[in-house]
């Protein structure tokens, strides 16, 4: 069964890209949850009056993201904010760290400065979930130092998941290596509440039993499955000018009562 929560937080909103929209936790039938879901889930135990809005959606860069979410979030007067940005300018061609973190600050500077408290995050290195995607560990690295730099200067809080091994563990992530599984949105969610101030969710740290080894050639057809089923479709799209995000429109845009969950991922 639920606790009831002690925090602040009335009413929260979550802006960001396909992580925040909670694609890997759930399906296009019957919806996505996600982490954002999740923290909210948790936010509202205890708070009747809690409500929770969510405007991410897939594909959207962080520029995007600042042009279409920043202004609707402003306008929901929230209390609580969480912006999730960077893991597609990070991954596409043309990749300005500087840029990136711009836009993050602006969201930052005018999210603080009409009284909400904003909470963020790091990326993990994508090269251990991803070993295709090992040359873009200096991307990383350059990005979470400007988020890190950005929140220290506006006071916001940051989710820091880059020091920590478990967040690269393969469980934690869906068969795309792209987003999240449900343990690994279910992690992301109590992390996201530890650094809230939320009491009993440092569990999300706690590691999971060891892995069975793999073969050399169980790594390599692994490694061409997923490229062939996953990768291979996503390099297509970005050739073609497209986005998974095309046409799609927020999931929760208005504020509602959460209902809660009793966990589990």
């Amino acid at each position: 069964m639920a606790t009831t929560q002690h925090h602040p937080y009335a009413r929260y909103v979550a802006i960001g890209d396909s992580q925040t929209e909670g694609l890997g936790d759930g399906d296009e039938e019957r919806g996505y949850r996600g982490w954002a879901d999740r923290l909210a889930e948790i936010l509202a135990a205890g708070h009747p009056d809690f409500t929770y809005a969510n405007l991410a959606v897939r594909g959207r860069p962080t520029a995007r993201i600042k042009a279409e979410q920043l202004a609707p979030a402003l306008a929901l007067k929230p209390d609580l904010v969480t912006v999730m940005a960077g893991m597609n300018d990070l991954v596409r061609p043309g990749f300005d760290a500087g840029r990136v973190a711009a836009d993050i600050e602006e969201m930052f500077t005018r999210l603080t400065a009409a009284g909400a408290r904003v909470a963020t995050v790091t990326f993990p290195d994508i090269g251990r979930v991803a070993p295709i995607a090992r040359r873009a560990l200096p991307r990383v690295l350059e990005l979470n130092a400007r988020i890190r730099a950005a929140a220290d200067r506006h006071g916001v809080l940051v989710f820091d998941t880059f020091p920590h091994r478990i967040t690269t563990d393969p469980r934690l992530w869906s068969r795309d290596r792209l987003h999240a599984s449900p343990l690994g949105h279910a992690r992301i969610a109590a992390g996201m509440a530890d650094v809230l101030g939320v009491a009993g969710q440092e569990s999300w740290l706690r590691p999971l039993p060891p892995l069975a080894p793999v073969s050399v050639l169980g790594a390599v057809t692994a490694e061409a499955r997923w490229f062939a089923g996953f990768m291979g479709p996503w390099l297509w799209r970005r050739v073609r000018g497209r986005s998974s995000g095309d046409g799609r429109e927020a999931k929760r845009p208005v504020p509602a009562e959460v209902s809660v969950r009793d966990g589990g991922a």
